[in-house]
């Protein structure tokens, strides 16, 4: 929706004394002058809204400050968007992917001034534990836009078509809501419509779930993320415009990690060379969980850095099995720090 829509809608709004109306324009407004690195006219914005809105519609409000109306509150989460693309450690041709995503739509108004849109449609796909989801916040970060995640718990729904009345609700809203809306382990809605095991009413929710993607406008990046992008419908695929694989890490990879997050010599009495070695085999999330605790009996035991981390890579071992760093997989592990 184009700023003069949305100036139409909040003269609309004050006219008819319509507070739920009000509410939901000036959000969008807010959101959009964030993703502009607008923050001092947001702000008044946002305080503006609180001023004039009855008590009973001033919260609950999400984590981030956005506002959630009632019909996405149960549908919806914001999660704060605190880190971005600097504090990952991504494949080159992903890094290089993400960063032209962000300038596009720093620059949108330049490119629909040549009619054009950015790209926001953006598929995640690989092995959890590797930054899926903490690369969705990244672009959040990145454009000053909430950082929505779909609740699947509340979204699917054994009845007939109240799925996807559902996510015609959220889509509705972030059709009027700049934001990053992510969908995690999306192949939960977009299976293949072709596999004989599935029921009509999935059928249905992936063809209306194609139908609300193909309606976002360009200033909403919706995200989405897949442990197995073999069982989406081909013609998901085909909605997406950026397609990133997000693959384990390799022995370097970890090397760049670890040196990222400061993990030298000092802080652990351990070459990290020699260290990634340790941890190849194993993902981002699980090698971040395994410095944290590290780091905690380093603290608490106030022993030597050293001695604590060979025992803690004796359990690490323990864990996951010698043949970790052969197969690369890690099974159904849960996602932690630079996950999914």
């Amino acid at each position: 929706m184009s700023r003069a829509d949305l100036v139409i809608q909040l003269a609309e709004a004050g006219a008819q004394n319509d507070h739920v109306k009000l509410e939901r324009t000036v959000a969008a407004l807010v959101a959009e002058a964030r993703a502009k690195q607008h923050h001092t006219l947001a702000d008044r914005l946002s305080k503006a809204l609180g001023a004039v809105a009855p008590p009973s519609r001033q919260a609950p409000r999400s984590v981030g400050g956005t506002f959630l109306p009632d019909k996405v509150r149960d549908l919806l989460i914001e999660r704060p968007a605190r880190r971005g693309i600097d504090d990952l450690v991504l494949p080159a041709e992903v890094d290089s992917q993400v960063r032209e995503l962000i300038e596009e739509q720093h620059e949108a108004d330049l490119l629909r001034a040549n009619s054009l849109d950015p790209r926001h449609r953006v598929m995640l796909a690989g092995p959890p534990g590797n930054g899926k989801t903490t690369l969705a916040e990244a672009i959040a970060f990145a454009l000053g836009v909430p950082f929505l995640t779909i609740r699947y718990d509340a979204v699917i729904d054994s009845y007939l078509g109240e799925t996807s009345a559902r996510l015609k609700r959220v889509f509705e809203f972030a059709r009027s809501t700049p934001c990053v809306l992510f969908l995690d382990e999306f192949d939960a809605l977009g299976k293949e419509r072709g596999d004989v095991h599935e029921t009509g009413e999935i059928k249905r929710v992936v063809s209306s779930l194609l139908l609300q993607m193909d309606d976002l406008p360009s200033y909403t990046v919706i995200v989405c993320a897949s442990n197995h992008p073999e069982l989406l419908d081909r013609a998901v695929w085909r909605r997406f415009q950026l397609r990133l694989e997000l693959p384990m890490p390799t022995r370097a990879d970890f090397r760049r990690w670890l040196e990222h997050v400061g993990a030298d010599r000092k802080a652990l009495g351990m070459d990290p060379a020699a260290l990634a070695r340790e941890l190849e085999g194993g993902s981002y999330a699980e090698a971040e969980e395994f410095l944290l605790d590290v780091k905690r009996k380093i603290v608490l035991a106030k022993g030597v850095p050293k001695s604590i981390v060979s025992h803690q890579l004796k359990a690490w071992k323990k864990r996951f099995g010698p043949k970790a760093g052969v197969t690369g997989g890690n099974g159904d592990r849960d996602p932690a720090a630079q996950s999914e």
